[in-house]
């Protein structure tokens, strides 16, 4: 729930969704899981017209700027792992669905990512990005000399898993209790077994782990640009 350019980062990663044509969410909780159940609850009102009458305190809602997702939350218990947390949702999912975390923003292209993930016979398909390094690289030679300096640069040839993944309803069979970590547990079974994917993106791709990584994005935001909030999914 921490705010970027007023509003929470799990609402920009939902409006990314929602852009490309894909509002129907599925929200795991876990700490302060009661701040997003207000916040949703709440939502149309916070985002419509009113009328109170203070008197009987009835309120009567006029036109409304509120989009229209259907938001399901799941209250997966504050101590549940990843994994754990995926496979309390089981009673909600019955087809192939997309995962990712409230932590990352990217432009992605959702059609070309199903397309990916419908075109092999994997359980899931990983969104894999090539981040920047936080710092400068230096190419020193044996006698101590730069002959190469560049300010952060990509991990050249490192893909790592950036979120924003497609999976199969099977998959949840694999995550057997609520202390199964869906990274270190689930994940490398699947790997294990040839039935993962990986889908490289090359576009806009930020997470959001630290002080700084709020500050950049805010900052970017301020430039008047929100590279991961796009009206189609035609264009990258």
């Amino acid at each position: 729930m921490i705010e970027l350019g007023g509003k929470p980062i799990l609402w920009h990663i939902m409006e990314s969704y929602a852009r490309q044509g894909f509002d129907d969410f599925v929200v795991a909780l876990g700490f302060r899981a009661e701040v997003i159940k207000e916040y949703f609850s709440h939502f149309h009102e916070r985002n419509s017209d009113l009328t109170v009458n203070l008197q009987d305190g009835k309120v009567e809602i006029h036109a409304s700027q509120a989009p229209q997702w259907r938001v399901t939350l799941v209250d997966t218990g504050i101590d549940t792992m990843t994994g754990g947390r995926l496979r309390r949702l089981a009673d909600h999912i019955d087809a192939p669905f997309m995962l990712t975390y409230g932590d990352g923003l990217s432009n992605v292209n959702l059609d070309k990512l199903l397309d990916f993930h419908s075109e092999r016979e994997c359980l899931l398909t990983v969104t894999a990005v090539n981040p920047s390094s936080r710092y400068g690289r230096l190419d020193i030679g044996d006698d101590g000399l730069v002959s190469r300096f560049e300010e952060k640069p990509e991990f050249e040839d490192s893909w790592v898993n950036g979120g924003f993944m497609v999976v199969q309803p099977e998959v949840v069979d694999l995550i057997s209790a609520d202390h199964d970590v869906f990274e270190t547990d689930t994940m490398p079974r699947i790997a294990g077994m040839g039935r993962m994917s990986a889908f490289r993106h090359t576009g806009f791709w930020h997470s959001m782990d630290t002080l700084r990584d709020k500050q950049d994005l805010e900052s970017i935001i301020a430039s008047g640009r929100t590279p991961w909030l796009r009206d189609s999914a035609s264009d990258v």
